[in-house]
């Protein structure tokens, strides 16, 4: 009897053991193991080995990395000084800057660009065979951009490929034949000049280009009424086509189709590239933050007060990826949020509230991020429900510090979905989580609820939610809480892992998402010092994740599998081993 219970207890444990660090998936829903290999017995972790010297703190020195594992070299995008930074990376405990790479200069040279005041922020880097590819935005941004592809092994310049107006992300499909580029079309301040979102396709072969546009969903076009309430479609005085940003692009595995998020508009595009058309636009709707499972932080002045509450979250991704399972592809999106209001400057009252925005008269500004304590009490703003009473008059308007005051929501989204009149459910940015979605159908098969929250408070407590360039303990809670910026995933005998950066508390999460419809949190780590003072935070660490990239052992150094991740806060790329232990039976 003591045996077989002491067996009941050693199951427990190691249930518990698997949950918090490991997986214990039977891996059916993975890829197939090498032979003789139990998938299903292993633990893994990450470990840290080193970060990169800063190339300048709180400048987007490291943004997006990627890694060449025929030279042995990590390509880093030092964004506002238009370069690209190449590390060696044989030494992996420590990785030294070999080499800079003007890009903006390579243009000039090359008659790509007039002069290098024309040029903008270098915003992407992807790498496939002997390639480098570098999305290069333009100055103004509202003018298009470059796709410069250099030599991975000599550094030299190929060729370079006009883009549209703000590329913000490139990459390689899987076979290398194509580029996919994101091109976000932003509008300059004040909405002078908004150019259209579109996605650039180009062939390796012969750097042939196709732009891809949204103008047949604008009103009165052919494809207008494929739109639905899932989606965000707004931006001052904009059409359709120039509402769609294109923020982040995956690729399925046989390289046929590519998955693009329009961030702001809470939507994925779906691209057929047999044929360069777009297939379809689903929208990934919302969040209910009032079921158990969903709980959140809206107030950085409460400590650690994670609960239910009546409002919506808008996916909003930032990042996403994609993967196979059981033969049908998933994506994986890292749900960060963002809004408009930056672009909102210059505006006057009636055309901002025409647009359906918030007009700030004590400011004079136009704002889609609106909270209570900034506006409800200084602007004398009823907001009211449907039967014309204050929102939550009950609970004493939008409640206290502890309670919904302090939260940022979208006020279009809010005043949108409610009919237009009524603040009856708030809509606030991103969702605090990473999701997984069914690619054919656009249906969510799995969110990780509050696990970033409730995983960061129990580490760190009151200094959970903190921001990405000082030490302030709760201070995202009310806008965007941890942020979960970058994702991608990495097979590992024959495990599917998920890993999630979270752009202001920083680490990264790790999940076995082998089975999509049940993933398992595995763990997460932070190389970040919560306790340094603000005045010495350049030496707090690793901070502001934003690119994420896994690196197989085949390709490894080291032969063991990677994760690297850019900072661009800190400046640094942080390099993690990811050591496997196999469980004997």
């Amino acid at each position: 009897m003591k045996t077989k219970i002491w067996f009941v207890i050693l199951l427990v444990l190691g249930g518990s053991l698997l949950i918090l660090g490991g997986c214990g998936d039977d891996g059916e829903h993975g890829e197939d193991g090498e032979d003789g290999l139990d998938t299903a017995s292993q633990v893994v972790s990450l470990r840290y080995l080193a970060s990169t010297e800063s190339q300048g703190f709180d400048v987007s020195a490291a943004e997006i990395v990627a890694f060449d594992a025929a030279n042995q070299r990590m390509f880093v995008v030092n964004a506002d000084n238009g370069k690209l930074d190449v590390f060696a990376a044989g030494d992996l405990t420590n990785p030294t800057l070999e080499q800079t790479l003007d890009i903006q200069q390579l243009l000039v040279a090359n008659g790509d660009a007039p002069s290098i005041a024309a040029i903008g922020a270098v915003n992407s880097v992807s790498i496939h065979g002997n390639l480098v590819a570098v999305a290069v935005e333009a100055d103004p941004k509202t003018d298009s951009g470059w796709i410069v592809v250099v030599a991975a092994d000599t550094l030299t310049y190929v060729n370079a490929v006009e883009a549209g107006a703000l590329p913000d992300m490139v990459t390689f499909t899987p076979d290398g034949s194509k580029m996919i580029v994101a091109n976000e079309g932003e509008p300059d301040e004040g909405y002078q000049n908004d150019p259209e979102g579109s996605v650039s396709v180009i062939s390796v072969a012969d750097y042939a280009v196709t732009h891809i546009g949204f103008t047949e969903f604008n009103a009165g076009g052919t494809r207008y009424d494929e739109l639905t309430d899932k989606m965000i479609v707004d931006g001052y005085d904009a059409t359709v086509a120039e509402s769609f940003e294109p923020e982040y692009v995956a690729v399925s595995a046989d390289s046929t189709t590519a998955y693009v998020v329009l961030q702001e508009n809470n939507a994925i595009a779906v691209i057929d590239l047999t044929d360069n058309t777009i297939d379809r636009i689903f929208g990934l709707g919302f969040k209910n933050h009032a079921i158990p499972g969903n709980e959140m932080d809206a107030s950085q002045k409460d400590g650690v007060n994670i609960q239910s509450l009546p409002l919506m979250g808008i996916y909003m991704p930032d990042a996403l990826t994609s993967y196979t399972a059981n033969g049908k592809t998933y994506l994986i999106t890292a749900n960060e949020g963002d809004s408009r209001e930056d672009w909102l400057d210059g505006i006057d009252q009636a055309s901002c509230e025409g647009a359906g925005y918030f007009y700030a008269a004590d400011d004079g500004l136009c704002v889609d991020e609106f909270s209570a304590k900034d506006y409800y009490d200084d602007d004398n703003v009823t907001l009211v429900d449907s039967e014309g009473k204050p929102y939550f008059e009950g609970n004493g308007g939008f409640g206290g510090d502890n309670e919904l005051r302090r939260l940022k929501f979208s006020y279009f989204t809010t005043v949108a979905m409610n009919g237009g009149t009524a603040f009856e459910k708030l809509y606030a940015y991103g969702a605090r989580s990473f999701s997984i979605w069914d690619a054919e159908t656009g249906l969510q098969v799995f969110d990780s609820g509050s696990d970033f929250e409730v995983i960061t408070a129990l580490i760190y407590g009151e200094d959970f939610n903190n921001d990405n360039a000082e030490n302030t303990g709760d201070d995202r809670s009310d806008n965007k809480g941890p942020e979960p910026e970058g994702v991608t995933v990495g097979v590992i005998n024959g495990h599917t892992y998920a890993f999630i950066g979270l752009e202001r508390m920083g680490g990264v999460f790790v999940y076995d998402v082998s089975n999509p419809y049940a993933p398992e949190y595995v763990m997460y780590t932070n190389n970040r010092d919560v306790s340094v003072d603000n005045d010495n935070i350049e030496s707090a660490g690793d901070l502001g994740p934003e690119g994420i990239t896994f690196v197989s052992a085949a390709d490894s150094p080291s032969g063991e599998p990677l994760v690297l991740v850019a900072n661009e806060v800190s400046g640094t790329v942080s390099v993690y081993q990811v050591d496997v232990t196999l469980l004997q039976d």
